[in-house]
Protein backbone atom coordinates (compact mmCIF):
# COMPACT_ATOMS: atom_id res chain seq x y z
CA UNK A 1 0.00 0.00 0.00
CA UNK A 2 1.53 3.37 -0.92
CA UNK A 3 2.78 5.68 2.27
CA UNK A 4 1.66 8.93 2.08
CA UNK A 5 4.24 11.43 2.80
CA UNK A 6 4.36 14.43 4.46
CA UNK A 7 6.44 17.23 3.28
CA UNK A 8 7.87 19.44 6.38
CA UNK A 9 6.12 22.74 7.24
CA UNK A 10 5.65 25.61 10.12
CA UNK A 11 2.48 23.54 10.97
CA UNK A 12 3.84 20.40 11.49
CA UNK A 13 5.33 19.32 14.86
CA UNK A 14 8.58 18.67 16.06
CA UNK A 15 7.71 14.75 15.86
CA UNK A 16 6.69 15.21 12.07
CA UNK A 17 9.57 17.10 11.16
CA UNK A 18 12.11 14.36 12.14
CA UNK A 19 9.83 11.90 10.21
CA UNK A 20 9.99 14.05 7.63
CA UNK A 21 13.24 14.58 7.14
CA UNK A 22 14.20 10.73 7.47
CA UNK A 23 11.55 10.12 4.68
CA UNK A 24 12.82 12.70 1.93
CA UNK A 25 16.51 11.61 3.11
CA UNK A 26 15.66 7.91 1.83
CA UNK A 27 13.64 9.62 -1.38
CA UNK A 28 16.16 12.52 -1.87
CA UNK A 29 17.06 10.73 -5.47
CA UNK A 30 13.50 10.38 -6.63
CA UNK A 31 13.01 14.53 -6.05
CA UNK A 32 14.05 17.14 -8.56
CA UNK A 33 16.31 19.57 -7.58
CA UNK A 34 13.70 22.18 -6.65
CA UNK A 35 12.05 20.13 -3.90
CA UNK A 36 9.82 18.01 -6.59
CA UNK A 37 9.62 14.54 -6.68
CA UNK A 38 9.66 12.32 -9.81
CA UNK A 39 7.95 9.78 -10.71
CA UNK A 40 8.98 6.39 -12.19
CA UNK A 41 7.79 7.45 -15.36
CA UNK A 42 9.76 10.40 -15.35
CA UNK A 43 6.95 12.73 -14.54
CA UNK A 44 7.24 15.51 -11.86
CA UNK A 45 5.00 15.73 -8.73
CA UNK A 46 4.02 18.03 -6.33
CA UNK A 47 5.72 18.20 -3.06
CA UNK A 48 4.01 16.21 -0.99
CA UNK A 49 2.12 13.80 -3.30
CA UNK A 50 2.36 9.99 -3.50
CA UNK A 51 4.78 8.15 -4.94
CA UNK A 52 4.32 4.16 -6.04
CA UNK A 53 7.71 1.82 -5.19
CA UNK A 54 6.77 -0.22 -7.68
CA UNK A 55 7.09 2.09 -10.00
CA UNK A 56 10.54 3.43 -8.61
CA UNK A 57 14.08 2.85 -11.13
CA UNK A 58 15.73 -0.28 -10.92
CA UNK A 59 19.44 -0.67 -11.51
CA UNK A 60 20.65 -2.47 -14.57
CA UNK A 61 23.52 -4.32 -13.87
CA UNK A 62 23.79 -6.14 -17.16
CA UNK A 63 24.11 -2.41 -18.44
CA UNK A 64 26.26 -0.77 -15.88
CA UNK A 65 29.15 -3.75 -16.64
CA UNK A 66 28.94 -3.19 -20.14
CA UNK A 67 29.55 0.53 -19.82
CA UNK A 68 32.17 -0.45 -17.89
CA UNK A 69 34.28 -2.94 -19.83
CA UNK A 70 33.51 -0.74 -23.00
CA UNK A 71 37.05 1.03 -23.79
CA UNK A 72 37.06 4.57 -25.27
CA UNK A 73 36.30 3.37 -28.85
CA UNK A 74 33.14 1.82 -27.46
CA UNK A 75 35.17 -2.12 -28.19
CA UNK A 76 33.95 -4.23 -25.59
CA UNK A 77 36.96 -4.91 -23.42
CA UNK A 78 35.52 -7.36 -21.05
CA UNK A 79 36.83 -10.85 -21.02
CA UNK A 80 36.11 -13.50 -23.51
CA UNK A 81 34.35 -16.41 -22.85
CA UNK A 82 36.18 -19.78 -23.19
CA UNK A 83 34.54 -22.35 -25.23
CA UNK A 84 36.31 -25.56 -24.10
CA UNK A 85 34.94 -27.96 -26.26
CA UNK A 86 35.60 -26.45 -29.24
CA UNK A 87 39.37 -25.33 -27.45
CA UNK A 88 40.38 -29.18 -27.31
CA UNK A 89 38.83 -29.61 -30.70
CA UNK A 90 41.33 -27.05 -32.00
CA UNK A 91 44.11 -28.17 -29.80
CA UNK A 92 43.38 -31.75 -31.69
CA UNK A 93 43.37 -30.64 -35.01
CA UNK A 94 46.87 -28.61 -34.73
CA UNK A 95 48.16 -31.90 -33.21
CA UNK A 96 46.82 -33.43 -36.17
CA UNK A 97 48.55 -30.75 -38.28
CA UNK A 98 52.03 -31.20 -36.70
CA UNK A 99 51.83 -35.47 -36.98
CA UNK A 100 51.00 -34.60 -40.55
CA UNK A 101 53.57 -32.25 -41.22
CA UNK A 102 56.74 -34.60 -39.38
CA UNK A 103 55.21 -37.33 -41.35
CA UNK A 104 55.79 -35.69 -45.06
CA UNK A 105 59.27 -34.15 -43.39
CA UNK A 106 60.25 -37.70 -42.70
CA UNK A 107 58.71 -39.14 -45.99
CA UNK A 108 60.69 -36.00 -48.05
CA UNK A 109 63.82 -37.07 -45.72
CA UNK A 110 63.33 -40.98 -46.67
CA UNK A 111 62.66 -40.07 -50.30
CA UNK A 112 65.87 -37.79 -50.51
CA UNK A 113 68.48 -40.36 -48.87
CA UNK A 114 67.18 -43.58 -51.17
CA UNK A 115 66.86 -40.83 -54.37
CA UNK A 116 71.15 -40.39 -53.52
CA UNK A 117 71.55 -43.86 -52.34
CA UNK A 118 70.44 -44.73 -56.33
CA UNK A 119 72.74 -41.89 -57.80
CA UNK A 120 75.67 -43.01 -56.14
CA UNK A 121 75.33 -46.46 -56.26
CA UNK A 122 72.95 -47.94 -59.07
CA UNK A 123 72.96 -44.89 -61.42
CA UNK A 124 75.17 -45.20 -64.22
CA UNK A 125 76.84 -41.55 -63.53
CA UNK A 126 79.29 -43.63 -61.56
CA UNK A 127 79.65 -46.93 -62.69
CA UNK A 128 82.83 -48.11 -63.92
CA UNK A 129 82.54 -49.76 -67.51
CA UNK A 130 85.66 -51.29 -68.44
CA UNK A 131 86.66 -48.48 -71.23
CA UNK A 132 87.00 -46.04 -68.13
CA UNK A 133 90.37 -48.64 -67.06
CA UNK A 134 93.52 -47.49 -67.83
CA UNK A 135 97.08 -49.01 -67.72
CA UNK A 136 100.76 -47.26 -67.54
CA UNK A 137 104.12 -48.89 -67.10
CA UNK A 138 103.43 -52.55 -68.94
CA UNK A 139 106.38 -53.69 -71.14
CA UNK A 140 107.10 -56.74 -73.36
CA UNK A 141 107.48 -58.99 -70.31
CA UNK A 142 104.15 -58.04 -67.89
CA UNK A 143 101.31 -57.13 -70.66
CA UNK A 144 98.96 -54.73 -70.47
CA UNK A 145 96.02 -57.13 -71.10
CA UNK A 146 97.27 -59.16 -67.62
CA UNK A 147 96.93 -55.66 -65.64
CA UNK A 148 93.43 -54.92 -67.02
CA UNK A 149 92.14 -58.25 -66.84
CA UNK A 150 92.30 -57.59 -62.96
CA UNK A 151 90.99 -54.20 -62.95
CA UNK A 152 88.28 -55.40 -65.24
CA UNK A 153 86.80 -57.40 -62.23
CA UNK A 154 85.80 -54.20 -60.94
CA UNK A 155 83.44 -53.23 -63.75
CA UNK A 156 80.04 -52.56 -63.53
CA UNK A 157 80.35 -51.41 -59.68
CA UNK A 158 79.49 -48.03 -58.58
CA UNK A 159 82.83 -46.17 -58.41
CA UNK A 160 82.50 -45.45 -54.82
CA UNK A 161 82.33 -49.33 -54.51
CA UNK A 162 85.22 -50.26 -56.36
CA UNK A 163 88.56 -51.39 -53.71
CA UNK A 164 91.29 -49.96 -54.86
CA UNK A 165 93.52 -51.78 -52.68
CA UNK A 166 92.20 -55.52 -53.80
CA UNK A 167 92.84 -54.33 -57.53
CA UNK A 168 96.76 -53.13 -56.13
CA UNK A 169 97.14 -56.28 -54.23
CA UNK A 170 95.81 -58.52 -57.33
CA UNK A 171 98.61 -57.06 -60.07
CA UNK A 172 101.27 -57.07 -57.34
CA UNK A 173 100.62 -60.62 -58.01
CA UNK A 174 101.40 -60.69 -61.63
CA UNK A 175 105.03 -61.64 -62.52
CA UNK A 176 107.48 -58.57 -63.05
CA UNK A 177 105.44 -56.26 -61.36
CA UNK A 178 106.93 -54.50 -58.50
CA UNK A 179 104.87 -51.93 -57.67
CA UNK A 180 100.75 -50.94 -58.50
CA UNK A 181 99.15 -48.11 -57.81
CA UNK A 182 95.30 -47.47 -58.53
CA UNK A 183 93.80 -44.00 -58.38
CA UNK A 184 89.92 -43.53 -58.66
CA UNK A 185 88.66 -40.56 -60.27
CA UNK A 186 85.03 -39.77 -60.55
CA UNK A 187 83.02 -39.67 -62.05
CA UNK A 188 83.55 -43.39 -63.18
CA UNK A 189 87.44 -43.89 -64.58
CA UNK A 190 89.92 -45.60 -62.98
CA UNK A 191 93.87 -45.36 -63.52
CA UNK A 192 96.36 -48.26 -62.98
CA UNK A 193 100.16 -47.26 -62.73
CA UNK A 194 102.48 -50.26 -62.29
CA UNK A 195 106.07 -50.66 -62.68
CA UNK A 196 107.18 -53.98 -64.17
CA UNK A 197 110.84 -54.88 -64.13
CA UNK A 198 112.52 -56.95 -66.38
CA UNK A 199 113.64 -60.25 -65.75
CA UNK A 200 116.55 -61.34 -63.36
CA UNK A 201 117.37 -63.78 -64.93
CA UNK A 202 117.07 -66.48 -68.04
CA UNK A 203 117.30 -69.71 -67.06
CA UNK A 204 118.74 -72.39 -69.72
CA UNK A 205 118.04 -75.71 -69.42
CA UNK A 206 120.82 -78.13 -71.50
CA UNK A 207 118.28 -79.05 -74.15
CA UNK A 208 118.53 -75.28 -75.19
CA UNK A 209 114.99 -73.54 -73.16
CA UNK A 210 115.09 -70.31 -71.99
CA UNK A 211 112.78 -69.49 -68.85
CA UNK A 212 112.52 -65.56 -67.57
CA UNK A 213 112.56 -65.45 -63.98
CA UNK A 214 112.40 -62.09 -61.91
CA UNK A 215 113.89 -61.47 -58.82
CA UNK A 216 111.32 -63.31 -56.82
CA UNK A 217 111.77 -66.76 -58.73
CA UNK A 218 108.47 -65.97 -60.31
CA UNK A 219 108.47 -67.26 -64.14
CA UNK A 220 107.42 -64.50 -66.87
CA UNK A 221 105.95 -65.10 -70.04
CA UNK A 222 107.25 -62.88 -72.71
CA UNK A 223 104.51 -60.55 -74.31
CA UNK A 224 105.23 -60.57 -77.97
CA UNK A 225 108.98 -60.64 -79.40
CA UNK A 226 110.97 -59.74 -76.07
CA UNK A 227 114.61 -59.24 -76.81
CA UNK A 228 116.78 -61.34 -73.98
CA UNK A 229 119.49 -59.22 -74.29
CA UNK A 230 121.14 -57.67 -71.61
CA UNK A 231 119.73 -60.38 -69.49
CA UNK A 232 122.07 -62.68 -67.25
CA UNK A 233 121.59 -66.29 -68.04
CA UNK A 234 121.65 -69.05 -65.17
CA UNK A 235 122.83 -72.98 -66.61
CA UNK A 236 120.41 -75.31 -64.66
CA UNK A 237 119.29 -78.75 -65.07
CA UNK A 238 115.75 -78.17 -64.31
CA UNK A 239 113.64 -74.94 -64.19
CA UNK A 240 111.22 -76.31 -61.36
CA UNK A 241 113.59 -77.69 -59.20
CA UNK A 242 116.38 -74.66 -59.56
CA UNK A 243 113.39 -72.08 -58.05
CA UNK A 244 112.96 -74.37 -55.44
CA UNK A 245 117.01 -74.19 -54.64
CA UNK A 246 118.26 -71.58 -52.20
CA UNK A 247 121.34 -70.88 -54.03
CA UNK A 248 119.14 -70.10 -57.23
CA UNK A 249 117.12 -67.40 -55.00
CA UNK A 250 120.05 -65.86 -53.73
CA UNK A 251 121.36 -65.77 -57.08
CA UNK A 252 118.46 -63.89 -58.52
CA UNK A 253 118.43 -61.18 -55.41
CA UNK A 254 122.18 -60.39 -56.10
CA UNK A 255 121.24 -60.15 -60.55
CA UNK A 256 118.32 -58.06 -59.68
CA UNK A 257 119.88 -55.57 -57.78
CA UNK A 258 122.98 -54.88 -59.92
CA UNK A 259 122.77 -51.40 -61.92
CA UNK A 260 122.12 -51.78 -66.23
CA UNK A 261 125.90 -51.44 -66.98
CA UNK A 262 126.84 -54.07 -64.80
CA UNK A 263 124.19 -56.77 -65.98
CA UNK A 264 124.73 -55.77 -69.45
CA UNK A 265 128.30 -57.09 -69.10
CA UNK A 266 127.46 -60.37 -67.63
CA UNK A 267 127.91 -63.27 -69.65
CA UNK A 268 128.21 -65.99 -66.93
CA UNK A 269 126.25 -67.07 -63.87
CA UNK A 270 126.93 -69.55 -61.13
CA UNK A 271 125.20 -70.49 -57.72
CA UNK A 272 126.83 -74.03 -56.71
CA UNK A 273 126.03 -72.36 -53.14
CA UNK A 274 124.45 -70.25 -51.73
CA UNK A 275 127.33 -68.56 -50.54
CA UNK A 276 129.17 -68.49 -53.78
CA UNK A 277 127.23 -66.24 -56.24
CA UNK A 278 129.42 -65.68 -58.93
CA UNK A 279 129.26 -63.36 -62.28
CA UNK A 280 131.58 -63.48 -64.84
CA UNK A 281 132.17 -59.80 -66.79
CA UNK A 282 133.13 -59.75 -70.74
CA UNK A 283 133.60 -62.92 -71.03
CA UNK A 284 135.62 -63.58 -68.22
CA UNK A 285 137.65 -60.27 -68.13
CA UNK A 286 136.24 -59.77 -64.56
CA UNK A 287 135.35 -62.70 -62.24
CA UNK A 288 133.07 -61.18 -59.34
CA UNK A 289 132.31 -63.41 -56.02
CA UNK A 290 129.36 -61.65 -53.95
CA UNK A 291 128.76 -64.64 -51.89
CA UNK A 292 125.14 -64.61 -50.93
CA UNK A 293 122.97 -61.66 -50.69
CA UNK A 294 123.62 -59.55 -47.66
CA UNK A 295 125.07 -56.71 -47.49
CA UNK A 296 124.41 -56.14 -51.28
CA UNK A 297 124.10 -52.04 -50.73
CA UNK A 298 128.03 -51.90 -49.58
CA UNK A 299 129.07 -54.91 -51.67
CA UNK A 300 128.47 -53.01 -54.83
CA UNK A 301 130.05 -49.84 -53.13
CA UNK A 302 133.26 -52.28 -53.63
CA UNK A 303 132.98 -53.44 -56.76
CA UNK A 304 132.50 -50.13 -58.04
CA UNK A 305 135.36 -48.86 -56.19
CA UNK A 306 137.81 -52.06 -57.30
CA UNK A 307 137.02 -52.59 -61.08
CA UNK A 308 137.25 -48.78 -61.73
CA UNK A 309 140.10 -47.87 -60.53
CA UNK A 310 143.00 -49.28 -62.35
CA UNK A 311 145.67 -48.32 -60.05
CA UNK A 312 143.38 -50.73 -57.52
CA UNK A 313 142.52 -53.59 -59.52
CA UNK A 314 145.76 -53.41 -61.51
CA UNK A 315 145.75 -56.69 -63.77
CA UNK A 316 143.97 -58.65 -61.28
CA UNK A 317 140.75 -60.18 -62.69
CA UNK A 318 138.83 -61.88 -59.38
CA UNK A 319 137.19 -59.74 -56.67
CA UNK A 320 135.75 -61.19 -54.11
CA UNK A 321 133.53 -59.59 -51.44
CA UNK A 322 131.94 -62.24 -49.79
CA UNK A 323 132.96 -60.47 -47.11
CA UNK A 324 132.86 -56.38 -48.18
CA UNK A 325 135.30 -55.18 -45.67
CA UNK A 326 137.56 -57.41 -46.48
CA UNK A 327 137.58 -57.67 -50.08
CA UNK A 328 140.19 -59.89 -52.04
CA UNK A 329 141.70 -59.24 -55.23
CA UNK A 330 143.49 -61.65 -57.37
Amino acid sequence: MARRVISSGKESGSGDQSRGRSIQGRSAQGRSPQGRSVSSDGSRCESGGFVDARKLRSEDLVAKTLDETSGTLGVITRPKVVDFSARLKERRKANTRMIVMRVAAAVGVAAAIVALVWLLFFSSVFRLESSGISVDGANEWVSQEQVLSIARQQAGKSLLLVSGDDVEKKIKDIPGVTSAKAVKRLPNSLEVTIKAQKPAAMLKTSEGTMTAVDSQGRVLNSVSGASVEGIPVIEVADVDESLKNRSIKEALKVLSSLPDSMRNSITRVTAETQDSITTELNDGDKVIVWGDSSQLKLKKAVVDKIINDPNVIGDKHNVDVSAPLRPIIK
